[in-house]
């Protein structure tokens, strides 16, 4: 009879379950529990119903038959007693040593756990408020729970209101940063792909000799400066842009206005075969020195010498051996000469072109040294075959260099290289150019924050002089940079020039010397100063001079 009650209860139709519960997320374990629970509730109730039906049909006909156990101590259900518990629930202890151990259930997660509590919070407040309602309302409430209990899931307890004492976390914006290593240097333009950091330099310089000539007078000038550097950000070959230009006009004394510049471009491009490749190309434009070996008499002002320079470079290197050749054309262009009578004098003669080819082989013995020779062939051509002193001024280059180049990351690097060079004139009246040769380039920092640079060349300088091969002038600069501060920069530079004129023996020599300080007021802007001095020595007459100028000025940057 408990069989077929149960099957015809299964088989009422009614509503399915899933139809009237919202179903949301993950169900938590409780939930589940509870709906297994509250549905053999009321199996159990409706089973009651049934066996109370047929018990009162019964009464009339037959007397109810004797309780037959199937198994020796076996006990007969209590149908008087509510059914309160679940089939689920593990049975009660006995003294049978052959009863079932009950099987204790898992136990929750955290997140379960927390579920069940709510769960056993929001049922026994709902126990409270319908103490005093009577069984069958408190059926009715049972079977119409209110409470959503599918609802719960696993991270319900996770969207609890937080605990108003718990300590806030301090925002991602508020932690500190990270110090940067320049707190003053250019951040830059972004400008397609590449970042350029440009410098403007506005200032006055007191000059005691404006012109730096044997005859100079004091002046007070305006003096701007701008400075760009541009770099490339691709991703596997580069480009550099350096580049000056500075304006110097008279305010009072010596009448002086002049303007120079020079703008340099490098392109690295690797190539198949482990072979690099390296451009440059530059121009300058500037007034020649009065300090010149080429000396104009009766000029108002220095004429301009413009001068365009190229080179092409293929590396590649062998195990240890490196090899590079390099070739090079270099074109001097030489204004005309105002002179103070009226009129202009033409130095077309002057105009000439340096075609070289320059093969370098070395030997990396380590990664911070590897020395290198090299050969040197060049033809000087000028514009005009014969100049207007009747003399063909076109020669014939060629020189051997021996060197090294250190790599020693910060601390060291750079090259340096000694040997002799000789250009012979097609005139033969003229005298070879041949004199040795002194070449370096070398970057020292013997602690963070101190960089000490030397820079030394050799140059031939042609002329138009009648009777006269030319000269060799040796140049050298030694310079020092500082941090004394952050936002403090001490600079100071020292220079010796030497030239020899080929064919007697003049010579001149020059020395220099410059200390400077920039106190960066913030990162775009500072104060700048600094104080030259220079003498020029000469065995000819009417070379000698000396001057000095102090510089003061605001440096600005993007």
């Amino acid at each position: 009879m408990l069989l077929a009650t149960s099957v015809f209860a299964l088989l009422r139709p009614a509503q399915p379950y899933a139809q009237v519960t919202e179903l949301r997320g993950e169900v938590s374990e409780s939930a589940i529990l509870e709906d297994q629970q509250r549905k053999t509730r009321q199996l159990n109730m409706a089973a009651q119903d049934q066996m109370a039906q047929a018990g009162e049909n019964s009464q009339s006909t037959a007397p109810t038959p004797a309780y037959q156990p199937a198994s020796p101590g076996a006990v007969q259900d209590d149908d008087t007693a509510p059914a309160t518990g679940s089939i689920f629930d593990p049975p009660e202890a006995t003294d049978d040593p052959f009863a079932a151990v009950p099987v204790p259930p898992p136990r929750p997660s955290s997140a379960t756990q927390g579920a069940a509590d709510q769960d056993e919070a929001a049922e026994t407040q709902g126990a409270a408020a319908t103490t005093a309602t009577t069984g069958d309302e408190d059926t009715a409430e049972t079977d119409q729970d209110p409470i959503n209990s599918r609802a719960l899931t696993i991270d319900s307890a996770d969207r609890q209101q937080l605990d108003p004492g718990a300590e806030r976390v301090e925002a991602i914006e508020g932690r500190d940063r990270r110090a940067e290593d320049d707190p003053f240097a250019a951040t830059g333009i972004k400008l397609g792909s590449f970042v350029i950091r440009p410098t403007l330099e506005q200032g006055l310089r007191a000059s005691s000799n404006a012109d730096s000539s044997a005859e100079g007078k004091p002046a007070l000038l305006s003096e701007t400066t701008l400075r760009f550097n541009a770099i490339s950000d691709w991703r596997e070959n580069s480009a550099v842009v350096d580049g000056y230009g500075t304006f110097l006009k008279t305010i009072s004394g010596d009448e002086v206005e002049e303007a120079r510049g020079r703008v340099d471009g490098t392109l690295n491009v690797d190539l198949d075969n482990d072979l690099r490749a390296i451009a440059k190309l530059g121009y300058e434009a500037a007034p020649e020195s009065a300090s010149s070996p080429v000396v104009i008499e009766g000029t108002v002002e220095q004429p301009v010498r413009q001068t365009i320079d190229g080179s092409l470079a293929v590396e590649k290197d062998a195990g240890k051996m490196r090899f590079a050749l390099t070739g090079a054309v270099e074109h001097d262009i030489y204004g005309d000469a105002r002179l103070s009578t009226g009129g202009t004098l033409s130095q077309k003669d002057r105009d000439s072109t340096l075609y070289t080819a320059t093969l370098r082989t070395g030997y990396e013995i380590s990664p911070a040294i590897t020395p290198f020779t090299e050969v040197e062939i060049g033809r000087r051509v000028y514009d005009l075959r014969v100049d207007t002193n009747g003399f063909e001024r076109s020669s014939t280059r060629l020189g051997v260099r021996a060197g090294a180049e250190l790599d020693l990351g910060e601390k060291l690097a750079g090259e340096f290289s000694a040997g002799w060079l000789r250009e012979a004139i097609d005139d033969d009246r003229l005298s070879a150019i041949s004199g040795a040769t002194v070449n370096a380039d070398l970057r020292w920092s013997p602690e963070r924050g101190t960089t000490i640079g030397l820079t030394g060349q050799t140059i031939v300088e042609g002329t138009t002089s009648a009777n006269e091969s030319g000269t060799i002038l040796y140049s050298g600069r030694l310079t020092g940079e500082r941090e004394i501060r952050a936002n403090l920069i001490g600079n100071a530079a020292l220079g010796a020039d030497w030239r020899d004129y080929i064919g007697s023996d003049g010579h001149d020599l020059m020395l220099s010397a410059e200390a400077g300080l920039t106190w960066w007021l913030n990162r775009y802007a500072g104060l700048t100063t600094r104080a030259r001095t220079e003498k020029q020595i000469s065995n000819l007459e009417g070379r000698d001079y000396t001057a000095h100028s102090i510089f003061v000025g605001v440096t600005l940057q993007p």
